[in-house]
């Protein structure tokens, strides 16, 4: 039980009324009031706090099973009130470290109802972690005490990569599926579609000659048949993801690791979505984490759970060893997309090495998480010498980095750069290009 400032003002006006007291009725009368007063005062609040108790609200918790990092997560609080109005305050107890849109929530609830209240959480980290109880205060029909008490819903709660984004992304690719028309290029696919009649402009290589014999004979002259080719759907991609220590950096309030390995599951979404069978490693000094390439849109569950209780570590990556257990593995062409980052032209020797294994056999990609408070530094124009030198310092970095992909892509191999925070959208949006242009 807890008095609230309504007590403490009563209280300070029994006070207050002592010198009035004394003055009418004697010093030792005005003491005997005032202590009256105030005795009167507490025991009224004490049965304030007790009325409370027989009509305490009924709070129960709405977690999703399973949180998004870097996402607003809702948690909801539904609070049912019998027989009173109800005012009262509620403090959650979420797992440390996570940001939160609200620590406290105050609510009026009316007579036999229930009103659910709403905050969110933040995470920024994946794993599991612990809920606590919920503290509840609830205002006495007099407002003279708050009844304190908890309500016991202790759990654990598991985060997760960007599953929300995941979510969008697949409604996104079902509408473009469902919702637009195939555009079918002629002369740059591999697997026959439909027959039709030959247009001004179409290869002629591409001419049916026995078809167009077989109609011309049945009904006359006719326009000669050309073979509508479209772009093999069934393909593999092999998405390496660097977990070393450039993936330890924080990014926009995470881990690099954290933004490539949401960026990994949307291609591998993207991937499974267009038919491909997609594979994935993790890697640091050694293959971590090896998934050999699969199909099928249950397979996505799979790379998941398998890839969810993965944290990057402080150890340098063997993007050869990687490399070459890819090159092991997977024998047929395939487009390889490491993620990882560049610091600067001799930490990308390796890497260079590496790639230029790949090509040509393999289709190789490049994607790097660029920190954007980088570029921020380096077009940020500076009044003093110290911003001076930081400034030099992000303009260099850009400048190795711009050099070390150059020689990438005179390589063969593909390249993006971006922030980490638009990485995913980026990314998949690329893989999408090279499935419509066959590129691979």
């Amino acid at each position: 039980m807890v008095a609230t400032n309504r007590v403490y003002l009563l209280l300070v006006s029994g006070i207050a009324i002592a010198p009035i007291c004394a003055m009418l009725f004697g010093i030792p009368a005005s003491i005997a009031i005032a202590l009256l007063f105030d005795v009167l005062v507490l025991g009224l609040m004490v049965v304030d706090g007790l009325r409370v108790r027989r009509a305490r609200v009924q709070i129960s918790r709405e977690i999703p099973s399973r949180l998004s990092i870097g996402r607003d997560n809702s948690v909801v609080l539904k609070v049912t009130s019998e027989n009173t109005n109800a005012v009262i305050q509620i403090r959650d107890d979420y797992p440390t470290g996570f940001g939160v849109s609200a620590s406290e929530l105050r609510a009026n609830v009316a007579c036999n109802t229930t009103q659910e209240l709403t905050y969110t959480v933040h995470p920024t980290q994946r794993g599991e972690f612990d809920w606590g109880n919920i503290q509840v205060r609830q205002l006495g029909l007099w407002g003279l005490a708050w009844d304190d008490w908890q309500i016991k819903q202790k759990l654990k709660v598991k985060v997760y990569p960007d599953l929300v984004g995941l979510r969008s992304l697949s409604i996104r690719l079902a509408l473009q599926s469902s919702g637009s028309i195939r555009q079918r290029r002629m002369g740059i696919g591999t697997e026959f579609a439909e027959l039709r009649n030959y247009r001004t402009g179409d290869d002629l290589r591409l001419i049916d000659w026995k078809a167009t014999a077989r109609r011309v004979g049945a009904s006359g002259n006719t326009p000669p048949l050309v073979r509508v080719l479209e772009p093999e759907q069934e393909q593999t991609l092999i998405i390496l993801l660097d977990r070393g220590r450039l993936m330890t950096a924080k990014v926009q309030g995470l881990q690099r690791f954290d933004w490539g390995l949401n960026a990994t599951l949307s291609l591998a979404l993207a991937g499974l979505h267009r038919g491909d069978r997609v594979g994935v490693g993790v890697f640091d000094r050694q293959m971590h984490t090896w998934i050999p390439p699969e199909r099928g849109q249950n397979y996505l569950t799979h790379l998941i759970d398998r890839l969810t209780p993965i944290q990057p570590v402080l150890l340098e990556s063997d993007y050869l060893g990687a490399v070459t257990n890819v090159v092991q593995q997977q024998t047929r062409r395939a487009l390889v997309v490491l993620i990882t980052d560049i610091v600067d032209v001799t930490a990308s020797t390796e890497l260079l090495a590496a790639l230029s294994r790949l090509a040509p056999r393999y289709l190789p990609f490049c994607v790097t998480l660029r920190d954007p408070q980088v570029d921020r530094r380096a077009h940020t124009f500076t009044e003093n010498v110290t911003d001076a030198y930081v400034r030099a310092v992000a303009l260099d970095l850009l400048a190795q980095r711009q050099v070390a992909f150059a020689k990438l892509k005179q390589k063969g191999v593909l390249v993006l750069d971006a922030p980490a925070h638009q990485i995913t959208d980026q990314l998949v949006e690329r893989y999408l290009q090279l499935k419509a242009r066959n590129q691979l």
